[in-house]
């Protein structure tokens, strides 16, 4: 099979994960208001999880870039991603209460990072070998599975449609498919890679630790506190063991 069939064919089916939120539509709204507190907290834990055991190590692994300046590279993301969030409250909230809170945005723009990075390392992989690139493919699927899970909640949670939310995430994901687009197009992509998974990490640990676990404060029976506090350790232990089986 030709290797940018083989490519496009991946980041289309890692895209399509997005839709795993599918399973909750035909949940009552009741019983979704009961798990939405819990995917939050899964959320918090899988983007934490995922900027500290994946996409740092990988950078800091990586050859080009000293360890300062891939920490730089992370403020430099916490603190762009502040500053849309900021642009974002002023441009759809200054006439009044926000609809949708601007978590559910930023999340989106980080997800859609992320799967820009895992649709450059799909085609990067594949361009070396088909196996490696079907391995990866596997990884990143894997990875994105608890991901999508925790993100289809963030954005009900943050005032979206089901529906909505859905098609956002979709949207998001298909990032990958410019990421690898960019990867084929351009030769020396690798050295804009280095930069850009810092970049995401530092956005990711803004999202899960100003907008998503400050909503979890707002819960504050004991009860729902136990179950916040499992749902982000369950969700940082999944990312743990996926990153500990896809490295090893």
């Amino acid at each position: 099979m030709n290797e940018v069939v083989e490519i496009f064919a991946s980041v289309t089916v890692v895209s399509l994960i997005s839709f795993i939120g599918i399973v909750f539509i035909g949940l009552k709204e009741e019983l979704l208001k009961r798990i939405l507190m819990v995917l939050v907290g899964f959320s918090s834990g899988t983007l934490l999880g995922s900027a500290f055991l994946d996409l740092l190590p990988e950078a800091l692994a990586g050859e080009g870039l000293e360890s300062s300046t891939v920490f730089l590279y992370v403020l430099f993301g916490i603190v762009v991603f502040f500053a849309i969030e900021k642009f974002l409250y002023w441009r759809h909230c200054h006439e009044g209460e926000c609809e949708v809170h601007m978590f559910a945005y930023l999340n989106l723009i980080g997800d859609g990072v992320h799967n820009f990075i895992d649709g450059m390392i799909i085609a990067a992989t594949f361009l070396i070998s088909s196996g490696l690139g079907f391995a990866t493919t596997l990884a990143v699927i894997f990875h994105e599975i608890p991901q999508e899970i925790g993100d289809f909640g963030v954005q009900i949670y943050g005032g979206l449609s089901k529906r909505r939310a859905l098609m956002y995430n979709f949207i998001s994901a298909l990032t990958a498919v410019v990421g690898a687009t960019v990867v084929l197009s351009m030769k020396y992509i690798q050295s804009a890679e280095i930069y850009i998974v810092p970049f995401a990490a530092g956005g990711f640990v803004y999202i899960a630790a100003t907008d998503l676990m400050p909503e979890l404060h707002k819960k504050t029976k004991a009860a729902e506190s136990v179950i916040q506090f499992t749902s982000i350790l369950f969700g940082m232990g999944l990312m743990a063991y996926l990153a500990l089986v896809m490295g090893a």
